[in-house]
């Protein structure tokens, strides 16, 4: 017990010190047991790589002991277990917990107890926008999803050409697709585009024809889309049943990121782009060997977030070493210095993790990909950013018109 407290308050850590404790709070059970097992994955193996080359050097080797809470993606019960590892458990860091509802709450557990908070991904802009100094996130926010598709539109045109003036937006009636809406609107009146379409639907439609036509009358340029499954592929099925022709359509991740999107959609999904956290395919160094470990290891290909909770852990380390301490006020100063732009974890498609005063990564960004067939049938091809393009790939922009 006097080794954990020396833990929590700060005392330096001796040859009799050698584990940081880190408090994980995640759902491991509910509705988002799957990304949080995949979460848990992708931090257990960077943990594991982190204590075989030797821990902590700065702390004389010390080994990162990882202490998991599930939140089953309930706030009441996320704030309780990070009282629990905090007090009980005497946790060094804190990092979760993927539910933005989740996440929220439990920064302020986190802000009154002084611990360090890295939340790898919870896309809530509020959650890094009340004044904390002891939150560190590492994902995109929320509007930096938006944000990115008129930054990727914008380096197209330049890159390759093909005016664009004209822009339709199509998107589920829920808070999702509202709030993507929200902020289209602002950045097409920034980017002087005009809106000719605005047009929610509900995700349960079995029939979006009239949808489509709205679409087609309206003769967008780029076509911008939020949707879930079903609908994402009741609309890409209708839009080449009605053959409507635009230069692009931007999905937004969701239903177009679906494994069953391609197979429902074949061909007629051919050129569309989708926004996401990360692919395999990323033009980046160690990508693909990450990803091969991991899914040997756990049966699948690494995902956005799971690929954000491993950068966490390497970032946790970078500042371990320069703080040399396990003092939490001298970590979280050590986490505000931080500008992470190679080794293991830095396989992301921007260059490098530094947060500013909020504690938002300010280098975060998505990854754009194009479907395509290049041969071994229909593919998702990470096309942008540019330094993160798949090596030989060109994308297809503007789309050939039908």
């Amino acid at each position: 017990m006097i080794v954990a407290l020396n833990f929590a308050f700060g005392h330096p850590a001796g040859a009799a010190d050698k584990v940081v404790k880190v408090g994980n709070i995640i759902p491991l059970s509910g509705p988002s047991a799957s990304v949080g097992q995949q979460g848990k994955n992708a931090r257990d193996m960077a943990v594991e790589e982190i204590n075989a080359a030797g821990g902590i050097e700065s702390l004389g080797g010390a080994k990162i002991e990882m202490l998991y809470a599930d939140s089953e993606s309930k706030p009441e019960k996320g704030v309780a277990e990070a009282e629990r590892l905090i007090n009980t458990e005497k946790v060094n860091v804190l990092t979760g917990c993927w539910n933005s509802a989740v996440t929220y709450p439990v920064t302020a557990v986190a802000e009154r107890y002084g611990i360090p908070f890295i939340v790898p991904v919870s896309v809530a802009d509020k959650i890094t926008e009340q004044g904390f100094k002891n939150v560190f996130r590492i994902a995109a926010k929320d509007s930096w999803w938006t944000r990115d598709q008129f930054a990727f539109l914008k380096d197209m045109q330049a890159e390759f050409g093909g005016d664009v003036k004209r822009l339709a937006f199509v998107y589920e009636n829920g808070d999702w697709g509202k709030g993507f809406a929200e902020q289209w609107k602002k950045l097409a009146q920034e980017g002087g585009y005009e809106v000719v379409l605005d047009e929610p639907y509900p995700s349960t439609a079995t029939d979006l024809s009239p949808v489509v036509q709205k679409i087609r009358r309206a003769n967008p340029d780029v076509l911008l889309l939020v949707s879930n499954a079903a609908d994402a592929i009741l609309l890409t099925n209708t839009l080449a049943e009605y053959q409507v022709n635009l230069k692009a359509i931007i999905g937004s991740g969701g239903g177009h990121a679906d494994p069953s999107f391609l197979q429902a959609t074949g061909e007629n999904s051919r050129y569309l782009f989708d926004i996401v956290e990360w692919e395999t395919d990323i033009n980046k160094p160690g990508a693909k060997e990450a990803n091969e470990k991991y899914k040997a290891k756990y049966g699948q290909n690494l995902t956005g977030e799971a690929v954000d909770a491993y950068l966490a852990m390497y970032v946790l380390k970078d500042a371990l070493e320069r703080a040399g301490s396990l003092d939490p006020g001298k970590i979280r100063e050590a986490l505000a210095a931080t500008r992470l732009d190679s080794g293991p974890g830095m396989i992301v498609g921007y260059d490098s993790v530094e947060f500013d005063e909020s504690g938002q990564n300010k280098n975060a960004s998505l990854v754009i990909v194009q479907v395509n067939d290049l041969g071994s049938g229909f593919e998702r091809i990470t096309v942008w950013p540019k330094g993160a393009r798949r090596a030989g790939y060109t994308p297809v922009f503007p789309v050939p018109q039908k």
